[in-house]
């Protein structure tokens, strides 16, 4: 067979070539624009030209602090097909993690929306690395900034070479992007991707069996850019010649409903936060969502009321899925056998409320103390996963080794495996919590907490919440010299500039005592039961 390597510049030239006319439709703060595959070539190739220019060389790594627009998906194909890196920023990190990841990633050059600016200004004495800051905007002049060496994007490529030829030197298992985790266990730890790893993994999401991504598709991922490449979603619709329509900035339930509805949309992916805010639109305002032939729900469990709200009352199918930064992120897929199509509704319902059985191409294994777990749907282990688009280290990270060891990712979630092999998960190892299928660490809320002089002890639970899923909240014991002295908004101030807004408890408990194990941990799931029989949301 021939050596032919496996890289990301095959998918953007294969758009070219082949579906010159399908578009991308992006919005961006000026409106609605659309960009057949041929434009979109000859910008992304524009922008590998101008980042030569500015000095980028192979392996330096390319920052972009944005959010789905065609620039972005412009970014996803020009950085890699010129031998550097793609490093997606999350905008919703806090300042210290933010700096802290771009410093720790090197990046040369930060490719940055105008409405972000001012969340880069703000740590700009703190950047060592960053040679050009690159302004994306539909605006002809450049905001003013503090910002030094800055450009215009737009300027930027109408100097460039539209006909640059992207590098077909470079191995498949060269690092192509890179994202960081949330910081969810102290600082974020970064995950590099290769062209090899990306390319299967799209070809993955083009199964049958899994997101069936092709060519009659339109396809809008809501799932930001930055997180876990938009899920894959962009690049395997580019590799198909899928249509693609981005939300651009700040995308509510009500232009995400018109947006489909306009643009009939076939297939799109988020977190269940926007699917429930979708829910709520639709049931305040009439749309027409025909089109739609998939919701794909990741980041966390999906209510069985949302799946059955969406498929007995508009019709849409519901697909529910597993997967991690670490793993591209594609792992498990909830689609039902052929034979259990027969099935009941309810029982139909039940096992797709899990999280699925693992895709082609990846191996999983579910072990407790006891070993691999039996398939019975109630034995529980920790969901551990090997393949060809999963990391095997952390970039840069000492800590690789508490999650890549023995051949396998040990994924630190708690799941259980029945018969058919679905995998349901059940809790975390590390009691993090998933808000808005975001990760917030509970273990870093309680290290600051206690660093305030009036509290003695504190600890961070989750507690349901009917729009993110989960929320933390804050559970403190105060020393006795203080306890009629400081307030819950006293440590809500004093938790501020530590964490991005986000990460914030949602409320502060004054608690006796925090119930603890036999070694003296706290015992959590102690704390859950009493806090959540006696909590009502704020």
């Amino acid at each position: 067979m021939m050596n032919t390597p496996l890289t990301l510049v095959s998918l953007i030239e294969r758009a070219e070539k082949y579906f010159p006319k399908k578009e991308v439709v992006s919005r961006t703060s000026s409106g609605v624009h659309r960009f057949p595959y041929k434009e979109i070539g000859k910008r992304t190739r524009s922008l590998s030209s101008a980042l030569e220019s500015l000095g980028v060389k192979k392996g330096d790594r390319v920052g972009t602090f944005a959010w789905n627009h065609h620039r972005h998906l412009e970014a996803y194909f020009a950085v890699p097909a010129m031998g550097a890196v793609l490093h997606m920023l999350n905008i919703r990190l806090s300042a210290e993690h933010l700096s802290y990841i771009i410093n720790h990633a090197e990046d040369k050059v930060l490719l940055i929306d105008s409405d972000l600016l001012p969340l880069v200004e703000k740590i700009k004495d703190q950047l060592s690395t960053v040679e050009a800051f690159i302004v994306m905007t539909d605006e002809e002049a450049l905001p003013e900034s503090s910002l030094e060496a800055l450009y215009s994007y737009e300027k930027l490529l109408e100097k460039a070479d539209e006909s640059y030829e992207f590098s077909h030197d470079i191995k498949e298992d060269d690092p192509a992007g890179m994202c960081y985790t949330s910081g969810t266990t102290g600082k974020p730890k970064g995950v590099v991707y290769s062209h090899r790893g990306l390319v299967l993994h799209s070809m993955a999401l083009s199964l049958a069996d899994t997101a069936a991504v092709s060519e009659s598709d339109v396809c809008m991922p809501v799932v930001p850019m930055f997180h876990a490449n938009a899920w894959g979603v962009p690049y395997a619709a580019t590799w198909t010649g899928a249509t693609q329509v981005l939300p651009g900035p700040m995308p509510t339930p009500k232009i995400l409903a018109e947006l489909i509805e306009s643009e009939k949309v076939t297939t799109t992916a988020g977190v269940p936060t926007i699917w429930l805010g979708l829910l709520k639109e639709l049931e305040q305002n009439s749309y027409n969502l025909d089109s739609l032939r998939a919701v794909l729900c990741g980041g966390s469990a999906a209510p069985k009321g949302m799946i059955r709200t969406f498929e007995e009352k508009y019709g849409i199918p519901f697909i529910h899925a597993y997967g991690m930064t670490e793993t591209t992120p594609l792992v498990i897929i909830s689609r039902l056998k052929s034979y259990q199509m027969e099935l009941p509704y309810e029982d139909k319902l039940e096992i797709r409320s899990k999280q699925g059985i693992v895709v082609q191409g990846i191996d999983i294994k579910v072990i407790n103390e006891n070993g691999e777990v039996k398939p019975d749907g109630k034995e529980m282990g920790e969901l551990l996963v090997r393949g060809p688009w999963i990391a095997d280290s952390y970039y840069n990270d000492d800590r690789s080794s508490e999650a890549f060891h023995d051949g396998w990712l040990h994924t630190g979630d708690v799941v259980t495996i029945d018969e058919e092999g679905f995998v349901k998960i059940v809790d975390r190892t590390k009691d993090l919590i998933k808000s808005g299928g975001e990760w917030i660490s509970s273990v870093d809320l309680e290290n600051a907490l206690m660093a305030h002089e009036s509290v003695f002890e504190a600890a961070v639970i989750s507690v349901p919440d009917p729009k993110w899923q989960e929320r933390p909240v804050a559970c403190v014991v105060m020393k006795d010299a203080y306890k009629d002295t400081v307030s819950k908004e006293d440590l809500l101030d004093f938790l501020a500039p530590q964490f991005a807004k986000w990460w914030l408890p949602d409320d502060v408990l004054f608690m006796d005592d925090i119930p603890k194990t036999s070694v003296g941990k706290f015992l959590k799931s102690a704390l859950r039961e009493k806090v959540r029989e006696q909590y009502t949301p704020q």
